[in-house]
Order: structure tokens, then C-alpha cells, then sequence
């Protein structure tokens, strides 16, 4: 989640941070940004509009939606390191239209072998740290290419990668936003060795507009095209990765790289008011967006009405209820058993939902007994001619990484371990060979057994609060595809944690602008403490497939650098 504000204010009340107005459309919403995208053919929403066109190049040659995703995800590895890369991790989840079936690949990597639990105990440190060597896990997201090409793909990876190789030798022209989080990422992380070579200019982040170069990548992308999975994980990328690691006091090794695999998983769904929304089972926080629907489907959400305090109330007060669960239960599940059934079914929300008060907002919650946060992301959708469509989402977690970045190799590793706890007993401890907690989250929703919508919300903890509400502004307050994305947002911040902390004051809500002064009264009064919250609510992308008339709606988030283009 990129870091912002975040002043406490308790009963006192002052402006929520800026989100984007249009009062003077004449159609649609006064909030929404721009007008929905509608293409017959294809569709591609991605966070940065060089990386959608490279997108719609792949489909034109031949390509379908995954070849096409996995273009773009290239590309914004390149343009967008703030957010993404080839050191980072991947979830997607694929509708096939020739099997009428959705698929969900996990390919998100695992603690090193050689580091314990005990060797952070001997440092002195109650917590994983956020950079450095230590929070580094094995970066899944190549071998997640290569799964999802196996099973899906059509074009050579050799043609899917020429995009963001040529990109990476000619130069960019970095865009506004990413520039901004690039020259923040340079202070922190410029102390660690092959950063400031491979991603400065003269030693600082480049500026909005600057060309930027990475012929290292470059390089390592033909070396991937040319070798497939095996030249990152088993070949010369491996042993540089280890070297490097070694060099720099990390635990990260050649066996480690060698011996990753992801997984093919199956989607997990609740259905919300005639509509299936599907997300990935942990060691992601997907099933979050679900135990929230769930909570909230018995309440007239509709005659609350959207930004009242009735309602944002109550959305705040079940994300609270969920989060402790997030915090006891997701994590890797060959840690031990997660009750994602229990937890996602309806007899257990009703259950929660009880504890519920109308009228106040809860300054402590317990995790239920269904047995009876801050990253940066990148989300992007395709969808293509023959109906595939493809929801992907990927990142090194924490900015731009841990800041180690091996020789000449162009990207930086992850810092995703930093989502342990050190706890002892805990479902999400710290423990060799092991998958941390994610936050990282693709949806999708079908309707009467039909692809109807891929989206995501790229953003830390914000993903499925944001997703949530997503959905909510579309079917409870008949929002459009772009609405449904522009519409104020609600942040909750403070509840208990996966690496350990606990909620003890009920956290603090932040509220976009366009949310009325008598709503946030109204909040205060109720006992929630109202905060002040720049650029952390999140990055949203989407495309909804129209059966009846046989097109595609895309949708970008405005508060990216983002586009949604069809063809």
C-alpha cells in the first residue's frame, strides 16, 4: 500500500483527503472521472497506458488474453518498478471459455531454507524488517508466467516479451505518478548494493516525462524468452541471484530458486444478490472481500443509500469483524488447517453479524471460531475475442522491494516476508520453505454460471475493503463500471494484523472527498475516529463482458496512471 498521511483526530473533525471530482459532466455521476470504455473485440486495463497498448498489440497478432496479460505484466515490471517485477510474486485467475471454467494459479514463493525463526531471534528483532536481505522470499512471478503460458497461452514467449525488451533498450518516458513513488523509493533503498546503478539517473529517481533505460532487463528477458522458466530459476539468473545474496549477508539460495513450484487452485465464491464473486484461497486475503459480503448482504445497503454514515457504519464495523479472522487464520495452508469453507459461509457470517452494533462503533473485536498494510501492486485484466478474460495481480510488496537487486540483472527481489509474525504458535509464523500471508488479490464475478466482470484493487490491506466496496457501488447503488471505481472511498486502518499487532481503539476510518460534512459528523457520533489518508486508496481495474449486447466495458482507476483501451 503506498504510504500516506495518516493524522489521528479523534472527535475532531477536518477534511478528507482529495480523490478526483467532475461536477460538470453531464451524464452519469458528478464523481466520475471519464466515461466507461466499450470495445467489441478485446479489452485491456492495465495501471500505466504504455503497458495497455503492448496488451492490445498481442491480442491484434494473434495473440489471446493470456499471452496478452502476460505482456503487460512485463511491461509494467519495466515502467512501473514501484509497483511490480520479475522479483516479485503473482496471483491470476482465468476464465477459459473453451472449458467454461474458471482457474486460479498461486504462484506466489517461499521463505528461504536457510534462515529460521531462531536467526531473527539472535538479531534481536520481534518483527521480519521491511528491507534488507531478511524479508527476501523466492519471486514467483516467472514461473507463474510460464504456468499460465503452459496451460493457456498461444504465442512464443519469445514474441510475448519483445514488447518490454524493446521498451527496456529504447527508453520510456516515466509517467507521473510512478515517478513521484520512484523518488520516494530512492532514499530508502539507494544504501543497498546494485540499486542506485541499475534504477537513477545521477544518483536520484527520474522525473515525470524523463526517458528511463534498463538494458539490463532487457537483457534478462531475452535470457527468459530464449531459456523459459529454467533460465531464471535453475540457470546463470539463479546462480547471480545466490551470489549476489551470499555477498550481501542473505539467505535466499540457488536451491531455493530451483526447487519453486506454483500451484493451480480452485476459486472459492459466495454469491451476493444474483452474482458469484470468486477470489483465491489464502495464503491470500481474497476470502476477506467474501466474509465482508457476506456480513453485509442482510442489510438493505440500497435505502442506507451510498456515503450516508448508516452505511459506511456498517461496512466499516464487518470489515473490522473480518480482519480478525484475516489476522488468526489466512496464511499458507500447508502451515496447518484454514477453515475457508466456514469461514465463507453464510451460517458463520450470520453468526458474526450479531455482533454488530448499529449504533457504535466497536473498539476491540475477537476472531470467531468458524470450526465450530502496506505494499505497492500492480492489477491488470484482458479480456479477448474468443471470451478468455484474465485477471492478474503482481508485486514486489513493500515499494519497490527489499532493494536487493543482483548484478545486471535489471529487478529488484521482493520483501514479502516481511508478512510474517514471529510469533510462536501462530498459523503465519515464520518458518523455512514457507509461504507468507499475501495481500495481493484478484477477483472475478460470474452471473448464471456466465464471465461477467475480472477486476482487482491493487493496494495493501486497502484490496478488499476496496474490492467490497466495488462491488457494492455496483450492485446495491447501480453504479457503472467506472463509477463503481471513481466513487469516494472508505479506509479502515488499525485492526489486528497477520505479522502480529492488534486493534485496541477501534482504528481509525479515512473518507475521500465527496463524502458529506453531516455523514462524517454523523461517524464521530457514533465513536469513530475520522483521519485524514493520502494515496492509499488503492488502484482499481476492471472489464465487465455484456452478453446481451456482446461487448466489453472497461474501467481504470483515476487515481493511477492508468487506461482502459479496446479494439
Amino acid at each position: 500500500m503506498k504510504r500516506g498521511l495518516a493524522f489521528l483526530v479523534g472527535i475532531t473533525l477536518i477534511l478528507p483527503a482529495i480523490a478526483p471530482q467532475a461536477a460538470d459532466r453531464i451524464t452519469g455521476r458528478s464523481f466520475a472521472t471519464r466515461s466507461e470504455v466499450i470495445a467489441a473485440h478485446a479489452m485491456a486495463a492495465t495501471s500505466q497506458p504504455l503497458a495497455t497498448q503492448v496488451a492490445l498489440d498481442v491480442l491484434k497478432q494473434g495473440g489471446n488474453a493470456v499471452d496478452a496479460a502476460i505482456a503487460a505484466n512485463a511491461m509494467l515490471g519495466l515502467v512501473e518498478p514501484t509497483g511490480n517485477g520479475i522479483g516479485g510474486d503473482l496471483f491470476a485467475i482465468v476464465w477459459d471459455a473453451e472449458t467454461h471454467k474458471l482457474y486460479g494459479l498461486n504462484a506466489s514463493g517461499r521463505s528461504p531454507y536457510a534462515l529460521s525463526r531462531e536467526e531473527f531471534r539472535r538479531r534481536g528483532l520481534t518483527r521480519v524488517p521491511s528491507h534488507g536481505p531478511l524479508p527476501v522470499t523466492v519471486p514467483g512471478a516467472v514461473d507463474g508466467w510460464f504456468e499460465l503460458h503452459r496451460r493457456f497461452g498461444r504465442l512464443p514467449m519469445a514474441k510475448i516479451l519483445a514488447p518490454a525488451i524493446r521498451y527496456a533498450r529504447e527508453g520510456f518516458p516515466v509517467s507521473e505518478l510512478i515517478a513521484h513513488y520512484w523518488q520516494r523509493s530512492v532514499p530508502i533503498l539507494e544504501v543497498w548494493p546494485g540499486f542506485t546503478e541499475i534504477f537513477t539517473i545521477n544518483g536520484r529517481g527520474p522525473r515525470k516525462g524523463e526517458i528511463f533505460r534498463n538494458p539490463y532487463l532487457a537483457d534478462t528477458l531475452e535470457t527468459i524468452a530464449k531459456g523459459g522458466r529454467d533460465a531464471f530459476y535453475k540457470g546463470e539468473i539463479a546462480r547471480t541471484i545466490d551470489a549476489y545474496m551470499k555477498r550481501v549477508g542473505g539467505f535466499l539460495s540457488y536451491r531455493d530458486l530451483a526447487e519453486h513450484t506454483s500451484e493451480w487452485v480452485e476459486p472459492v465464491s459466495t454469491h451476493y444478490r444474483g452474482y458469484d464473486v470468486w477470489e483465491l484461497p489464502p495464503n491470500g486475503q481474497g476470502i476477506a472481500v467474501l466474509q465482508i459480503l457476506n456480513l453485509l448482504e442482510a442489510y438493505d445497503l440500497r435505502a442506507m443509500g451510498f456515503a450516508t454514515a448508516d452505511y459506511i457504519h456498517h461496512f466499516v464495523e464487518a470489515k473490522k469483524l473480518v480482519f480478525e479472522d484475516r489476522a488468526r487464520w489466512y496464511a499458507d495452508p500447508e502451515a496447518g488447517e484454514i477453515p475457508v469453507r466456514e469461514l465463507i459461509s453464510k451460517q458463520y457470517a450470520a453468526r458474526r453479524r450479531a455482533l454488530i452494533d448499529p449504533e457504535r462503533s466497536a473498539r476491540r473485536c475477537e476472531a470467531g471460531n468458524p470450526a465450530l498494510e502496506e505494499g505497492d501492486t500492480i492489477y491488470l485484466t484482458v479480456a479477448d475475442s474468443e471470451r478468455n478474460m484474465v485477471s492478474l495481480i503482481q508485486s514486489n510488496y513493500r515499494g519497490m522491494g527489499s532493494g536487493m537487486t543482483p548484478d545486471s540483472l535489471g529487478f529488484i527481489l521482493q520483501d514479502r516476508g516481511e508478512l510474517f509474525t514471529l510469533e510462536e504458535g501462530h498459523l503465519n509464523c515464520y518458518a523455512p520453505h514457507k509461504r507468507p500471508f499475501h495481500t495481493i488479490i484478484p477477483g472475478f464475478v460470474t452471473r448464471d454460471g456466465e464471465p461477467y466482470m475480472s477486476f482487482g484493487v491493487m493496494g495493501g490491506a486497502t484490496q478488499p475493503q476496496a474490492q467490497a466496496q466495488v462491488l457494492i457501488n455496483s450492485i446495491d447503488f447501480g453504479m457503472n463500471l467506472q463509477e463503481a471505481g471513481d466513487a469516494p472511498r472508505i479506509l479502515h486502518r488499525g485492526s489486528s494484523q497477520p505479522t502480529g499487532e492488534k486493534m485496541t481503539d477501534g482504528g481509525v476510518v479515512s473518507l475521500e472527498t465527496g463524502i458529506p460534512y453531516e455523514t462524517i459528523r454523523d461517524l464521530v457520533g457514533r465513536g469513530h475516529r475520522v483521519g485524514v489518508n493520502v494515496g492509499s486508496f488503492g488502484g482499481y481495474q476492471a472489464i465487465l463482458y455484456d452478453a446481451e449486447q456482446g461487448v466489453y466495458y472497461g474501467a481504470s482507476e483515476s487515481r493511477k496512471d492508468g487506461q482502459a483501451a479496446g479494439y
